[in-house]
């Protein structure tokens, strides 16, 4: 059996469906698309489905992906034996209310023109103008989080998942073998003379640099909003690109999603943390969210000099009860305490709140967050040495 040319265009129009869901899907993977619904017929639509599987699929975390655009793509149960007659299936990003919500990246690439609705023709000369571009790019970095629309945060989530967010190494105990070291390594000193018959080189060592773990303490509240769910496409990031990343959300219990986060594909991730965490947007205790976290998981995460990071508004449902003595001790617990504050953006703002003026005195940074930009900067940030803690503590009491 041939492939027909409509047919061909379908599934190539498939594929772009797949790639613009972030499968890395090929041209050379679409002619063995083609080829492979050569070989197996339009008789059955199982046998179809396992067809582009095999040959579309390479990892196990693009399964759930694949299988939403096919059953979105070819939604119709009779659109293959009507593709025998050469009519093309509607590609419309229509839920089924049968099964799971599709994923958010599958709807938003069936949305896209097929081959049928693509725009016309460019004219032969196309001008650009790359600092309408660069203002572009420059105005969605300045943007509040709470003010983008769909397609901003779309754009937001890409530019978060390119992010690097580089920290200063700090040596540990241990020391490797290094040509130039400022000790003197004995015992492997020992042993290049016993082999070279007792004439050797000194053999010279260094402390081992390392970057420190990371803790990242996530208010989910409704007064944080928009902002926490742009900041876990951040924590997912991080816990991408890094080792020893730890991330908490807490709203009026605290809740431990680091494994859910280190799932690759970024929907899944954010599913299953959406599935463990059972408070959102509702409100804030973060003195006894405080206390569960130094009491229960404080030894296991913040050895090694530990940096922390807490993403909260400061507005606390029981007006700060115990929450300096819960501050005071995780300040003492970790090698730098950053509080990132979306209330920062307002020129005038003020720690009038009692939550927020029993935590200042016990932060080293207070840092805005709420636009890529801020972002940007809190990574460059924790690429240096922090501030003297008792400068910052004399800063923020005459403040």
């Amino acid at each position: 059996m041939k492939a027909d040319g409509r047919l061909a265009a379908n599934i190539l129009h498939f594929g772009r469906v797949l790639r613009a869901a972030g499968l890395p899907v090929g041209p050379g993977q679409v002619l063995r698309a083609v080829e492979a619904a050569q070989a197996v017929g339009l008789g059955s639509r199982r046998d179809f489905y396992w067809a582009l599987h095999a040959v579309l699929v390479t990892k196990r975390e693009q399964r759930e992906i694949f299988d939403q655009a096919f059953h979105l793509f070819w939604r119709d149960p009779k659109v293959l034996e009507r593709a025998m007659d050469l009519l093309l299936p509607s590609v419309k990003a229509e839920l089924r209310r049968d099964g799971p919500e599709p994923s958010r990246r599958v709807t938003d690439a069936l949305r896209r023109p097929g081959p049928e609705q693509a725009p016309p023709a460019a004219p032969d000369r196309v001008e650009l103008d790359a600092t309408l571009a660069w203002s572009d790019r420059e105005r969605l970095m300045g943007r509040d989080f709470e003010q983008m629309t769909a397609e901003e945060v779309r754009r937001a989530r890409a530019e978060i998942a390119r992010m690097r967010l580089a920290t200063l190494a700090v040596p540990t105990r241990r020391w490797e073998a290094h040509a130039r070291g400022p000790r003197v390594d004995l015992r492997q000193t020992l042993r290049r003379s016993l082999r070279d018959g007792g004439f050797a080189d000194l053999a010279r060592r260094r402390r081992r640099v390392r970057p420190p773990p990371l803790v990242v303490l996530c208010d989910i509240s409704g007064s944080m909003g928009r902002y926490s769910r742009m900041l876990l496409h951040f924590l997912h990031a991080l816990s991408a690109e890094r080792e020893r990343v730890h991330a908490f959300l807490f709203g009026t219990r605290l809740t431990n999603v680091t494994r859910r986060l280190r799932t690759r594909d970024v929907d899944e991730a954010l599913a299953r943390v959406g599935a463990a965490v059972q408070d959102w947007s509702g409100g804030t205790r973060i003195g006894a969210t405080l206390r569960e976290f130094n009491r229960v998981w404080s030894r296991r995460v913040l050895g090694q000099g530990a940096v922390v990071l807490l993403i909260t508004d400061g507005l606390d449902r029981d007006a700060g009860e115990g929450l300096a003595a819960e501050m005071e001790r995780l300040h003492k617990s970790c090698r730098r305490l950053v509080w990132l504050n979306p209330l920062l953006r307002w020129e005038g703002f003020a720690p009038k709140s009692s939550g927020a003026r029993a935590m200042l005195p016990h932060v080293d940074e207070f840092r805005p967050v709420h636009n890529l930009d801020s972002l940007a900067a809190l990574a460059r940030a924790l690429a240096g040495p922090a501030p003297r803690r008792l400068e910052a503590a004399a800063r923020w009491r005459a403040a």
